[in-house]
């Protein structure tokens, strides 16, 4: 038994070796261009330095969502047909500024939270409801093009219809970047 643990702990070791060395290999070295060839680079995309949420715009190295409308849309009425509390929506255009993959609807919620402070012990993150604008029905989802912008919408359930709502645009890691309060009507 005690030979079979140095055994595996050799071949793990070896396996370790191993990967580090083949980093270090010299495969992936080219030669320096000569005059007249071309040489594939890949530039990054120009992005901003620090990301930023301002005048409805959020900026970020790989997105920018530009917030183009707001309502609250009651139960029952169109938009919220189906949903048990009133909401408030967002419409927004999605721009992929560095060509990572990403749709409407994936980039607005890695970074966006909406929060109502109507409860004085405990924070109120809203809920995400029903898309309130079918005509994105089927664009929410898709892929956007290096450069290309896309719409969508995007509707958070209210706790109540007088409490102002708290947009914040916070990093993947939860850094606030920025926020922007709407007040209800």
């Amino acid at each position: 038994m005690h030979n079979i643990s140095k055994l595996s702990l050799t071949i793990a070791t070896a396996g370790i070796a191993v990967s580090a060395l083949v980093g270090c290999s010299s495969a992936g070295s080219t030669a320096a261009p000569t005059p007249g060839s071309t040489v594939a680079a890949n530039a990054p995309a120009a992005a901003p330095a620090e990301a930023s949420f301002e005048d409805n715009v959020l900026t970020t190295k790989d997105v920018t969502i530009k917030i183009t409308d707001v309502k609250t849309i009651p139960v029952g009425e169109k938009g919220n047909e189906y949903g048990k509390e009133p909401v408030i929506a967002f419409w927004y255009d999605t721009t992929n500024v560095s060509g990572k993959e990403t749709n409407p609807m994936t980039a607005w919620i890695f970074l966006f939270s909406a929060y109502q402070d109507n409860d004085p012990n405990a924070e109120n993150k809203l809920s995400v409801g029903s898309l309130p604008d079918a005509a994105f029905r089927d664009s929410q989802t898709s892929k956007i093009k290096t450069g290309g912008t896309v719409p969508n919408a995007v509707a958070y359930e209210l706790s109540d219809t007088t409490t102002p709502v708290k947009l914040v645009a916070s990093t993947i890691l939860q850094d606030e970047i920025g926020s922007m309060t709407i007040e209800l009507k």
